[in-house]
């Protein structure tokens, strides 16, 4: 079993940023990919941004260079930094944590609201 825990989400105003966080823990083995997803009402879970155990590193067209994933493979967490932020980047955003087998784990989700 992984658990994950997600901090960071929040109200921002457009054009702010906001940075996200989840934490990792329990067995975590073998090569895996980690991430972010997120989801409005009414539509389906999207990805957002995934970086691999080799640090190769996937973006949804809509990101546009405005976020930055990272990940520590050593505390096992992963980040969002998310820069320019648009009212339509408004969603609950979650932490995925994927092994190669296909087993997967998700986060509780953090709100994430921008608007003026």
């Amino acid at each position: 079993q992984v658990q994950l825990a997600e901090s960071g989400g929040g109200l921002v105003q457009p054009g702010g940023s906001l940075r996200l966080s989840c934490a990792a823990s329990g067995s975590i083995v073998g090569r895996n990919v980690m991430g972010w997803y997120r989801q409005v009402p009414g539509k389906e879970r999207e990805l957002v941004a995934v970086v691999f155990t080799g640090n190769v590193k996937k973006y949804a067209d809509f990101v546009e260079g405005r976020f930055v994933v990272s990940r520590d493979n050593v505390y096992n967490t992963v980040s969002l930094q998310m820069d320019n932020l648009k009212p339509e980047d408004t969603a609950v955003y979650y932490c995925n944590f994927r092994l190669f087998s296909g087993v997967e784990y998700w986060g509780k989700g953090t709100l994430v609201t921008v608007s003026s």
